[in-house]
């Protein structure tokens, strides 16, 4: 297997087309998004039809919160969701494409299994909505319940927080392991952190490569700036979904 894995793009055109030039540059052509492809940002509309070309493409909760009602989401992020909708169902410039859209949000699944490899937005317990955290490590019962579910390598999400935990009960950023990490008999879960909105302090895009028996952590710069002035310009879309992006917070 040799795969892009990709999360959380937020309708970040900016970032996802850094990150798929990427992914072109280091000759991989199959790519797996982990979900979350809209909310927070400005280009939802061109974020799905990239999406759709893809080999698997996951439901995380803000696409589910765009295909129904939002729940549980913060003031900001609901009216986003609630101004995405209206993106995706204003298109009468070009309906047959609105509808293609709004259909492959309908279909898509909540987790993907390849051999010893699972693919969710959240965790393996709950695939939608479930966060893992770094500080997770701590809470031995979370963990072990969560541990018992993973084949043996689970590829998530949701918290945009990149990184590797282990069986043991240990984190590794992708600093601390160089942006590489081997994939032995332990039992791994992996966030591949997010490609439109990351939020461990580096402002780049992120994502992963599985690459036969290791992975590797990317880590791409893209034009923010562009993407900042578009949210300021939408009424509906907080400011600090902008400012956010460049602290990567």
């Amino acid at each position: 297997m040799r795969v892009a894995v990709v999360s959380d793009i937020h309708s970040n055109l900016e970032g996802l087309e850094s990150v798929l030039a990427d992914i072109k540059s280091q000759g991989i052509s199959e790519i797996i998004c982990l979900g979350d492809i809209v909310g927070y940002g400005p280009n939802p509309r061109e974020c799905i039809d990239y999406a759709m070309q893809w080999k698997v493409c996951l439901l995380g909760n803000h696409d589910q919160g765009a295909l129904f009602d939002p729940e549980g989401f913060n003031t900001g992020a609901e009216r986003a969701i609630y101004w995405t909708r209206a993106q995706l169902e204003n298109c009468r410039d070009n309906l047959q494409q609105a509808h293609r859209r709004w259909d492959f949000l309908g279909e898509l699944p909540r987790q993907y299994q390849e051999g010893d490899f699972l693919f969710v937005h959240g965790s393996a317990r709950n695939p939608l909505n479930e966060y893992v955290f770094p500080e997770d490590i701590y809470n031995r019962r979370k963990m072990e319940k969560i541990f018992a579910l993973v084949p043996k390598y689970v590829f998530q999400g949701h918290t945009h927080v990149p990184g590797v935990f282990t069986e043991d009960l240990r984190f590794f950023s992708p600093e601390d392991i160089h942006y590489e990490y081997p994939l032995g008999p332990q039992k791994l879960m992996i966030n591949v952190g997010s490609v439109g909105q990351p939020r461990d302090g580096d402002p780049r895009a992120c994502y992963v490569i599985i690459d036969e028996d290791r992975i590797q952590f990317r880590r791409v710069e893209y034009p923010l700036e562009q993407t900042i002035q578009k949210i300021y310009a939408i009424p509906e879309l907080d400011n600090f979904l902008g400012d956010r992006l460049r602290e990567g917070r």
